[in-house]
């Protein structure tokens, strides 16, 4: 029921702005790119090859990954426990909300997940039998990691915790399958040192400097409430607890120390980072790996209880998981129909990020003889590009959006941000898309203050003004100007001179 409920949404959503980029990637076959490792963009480009252009194809092996984490956590408690407690954690996988819904989209946390759980299960084997196979599991696992995701780094480190703090741990060190398993580790760095190598650095001043401010927010302390929305409450206390009962037993050995430092070490470690780095972007689904291996005790802590009180809070925990899971889904649901979106928008939460994208296109289409295709940033670039999909470029303006989210460095380097439109198209036809609601309202005036010039004589063609004006992308002719100027705030005069800045603005103040 599940899984027929994800295929339908895989196949039924709208790409939101980070899946269209993705897609975007994969059209252009690098070592990496400056937001991401290679392996989300090659994943889409294979899901394409076999399924063919759209929504399905760029998003079936990320449903098949994420219907594979389940059966992962299964083998994993069946190894740490008894195949009961395996069958009952897999069922506890399928019903946390971070984890039931993992394959929907077609994003780099379905991939890193998978891998790190299969690492977890490898660390779980070589502390107990010094296999090769299980090396070369833990090193493949780890590889994968690294060509995903930047945030491959937390189960090394996570890792190194064990191997420094517990005597099984520390027995890993005298074990050649160890470094065995490092060497095959590092070739996943290869991709991500080549890419970073060719960009100068691009992506990891991205994920290191640009995206986080490392100064300490005592906002970030409200994290765990935060988490006990993501995981539903009761079950975020029952883990929480599973946690706490693990690190007790970590010096019993097997599998106690594997699951209490694997745990516990994501869990904290994240909670540090969150107080320091990116206050921003969603970022409540980092600690999803460190929830897995706990899913596996939970049940067997329950079933050691004599007394009934520990299952009816565990009956109680499920029962609003899943409560909670069926939230997320029916959102998401509905975001995936006009209808939805309307009534979404009138309880205030309206998913912009899955709308609008092909209303814009169908506008778009029957004008993209008329001149270049160039969108004023990132996000409204890789979306139309996907709805097309013509092979035709889709170029952007310089948006603060573009450096916002890591991207600029990528559009430089395919010549399709603002520069690349100079050189190639300077003085042809233009048509421009506007994406008018896509920042804050204070943000917006200022960048589209600047518009005007970026693009020579325009001229108004249509609209698109969507649920009610939350999502609103106005079409303009004009030609590329010779030379594209500096991104600087727009005086008082050029924005009041400017038609398209003006016409934004009226359909901001209230009617």
């Amino acid at each position: 029921m599940q899984f027929a409920i994800k295929a339908w949404l895989v196949a039924t959503l709208e790409p939101f702005t980070d899946e269209a980029f993705y897609w975007l990637e994969s059209r252009h076959p690098a070592w990496g790119y400056s937001d991401l490792p290679p392996l989300t963009a090659w994943l889409i480009r294979g899901g394409e090859a076999v399924a063919g252009h759209g929504v399905i194809g760029m998003r079936w092996p990320f449903l098949v990954l994420g219907a594979a984490l389940p059966w992962i956590v299964v083998r994993f408690a069946r190894e740490a426990f008894d195949p009961r407690t395996g069958w009952q954690a897999g069922l506890l996988c399928l019903m946390l909300p971070l984890a039931g819904t993992l394959g929907v989209l077609a994003v780099p946390d379905v991939p890193l997940t998978v891998a790190i759980m299969l690492a977890v299960l490898a660390l779980l084997r070589v502390a107990a039998k010094d296999r090769l196979r299980d090396w070369l599991l833990l090193g493949g696992s780890l590889a994968l990691a690294w060509a995903t995701h930047y945030r491959a780094a937390m189960p090394m480190l996570v890792g190194l915790l064990l191997m420094l703090g517990a005597p099984r741990g520390r027995a890993l060190w005298r074990r050649p399958g160890l470094w065995l398993a490092m060497a095959v580790a590092v070739m996943g760095l290869v991709p991500l040192v080549i890419s970073n190598w060719h960009q100068h650095g691009a992506g990891l001043a991205f994920q290191l400097v640009d995206r986080n401010p490392w100064r300490f927010r005592a906002g970030a302390l409200v994290q765990p409430l935060e988490q006990a929305l993501a995981c539903t409450p009761l079950l975020y206390a029952m883990l929480l607890w599973t946690g706490w009962r693990a690190w007790r037993r970590r010096g019993e050995g097997a599998p106690w120390d594997v699951i209490a430092f694997v745990s516990i070490g994501f869990l904290a470690l994240y909670f540090l980072l969150g107080l320091f780095a990116d206050d921003v972007r969603f970022r409540a689904h980092w600690p999803l790996p460190g929830y897995l291996p706990l899913l596996a005790a939970l049940p067997a802590l329950v079933a050691a209880k004599t007394g009934t009180s520990a299952r009816r809070w565990l009956g109680g925990a499920v029962f609003v998981a899943v409560l909670g899971q069926g939230l997320g889904l029916v959102w998401l649901g509905m975001a995936a129909t006009p209808g939805g979106a309307t009534r979404l928008a009138d309880l205030k939460a309206f998913p912009y990020a899955f709308v609008g994208w092909r209303e814009a296109a169908a506008r778009v289409e029957p004008l993209r003889h008329e001149g270049v295709l160039v969108a004023d940033n990132f996000a409204l670039a890789a979306e139309l590009a996907f709805a097309l999909d013509d092979r035709r470029p889709v170029y952007s303006l310089d948006s603060p959006l573009n450096v916002k989210h890591g991207r600029a460095p990528q559009l430089a380097l395919w010549h399709l941000d603002e520069a690349g439109l100079q050189a190639a198209h300077a003085g042809e036809p233009m048509l421009l898309a506007v994406e008018e609601t896509a920042q804050g309202e204070r943000e917006r005036s200022a960048w589209l203050g600047t518009i005007c010039r970026r693009i020579d004589a325009p001229r108004a063609v249509t609209r698109v003004s969507l649920y009610d004006g939350r999502k609103r992308v106005a079409l303009y002719l004009g030609t590329v100007p010779l030379s594209m100027p500096a991104t600087v705030a727009a005086t008082p005069v050029e924005r009041g001179a400017c038609p398209i800045w003006l016409a934004a603005h009226a359909a901001d103040s209230p009617r």
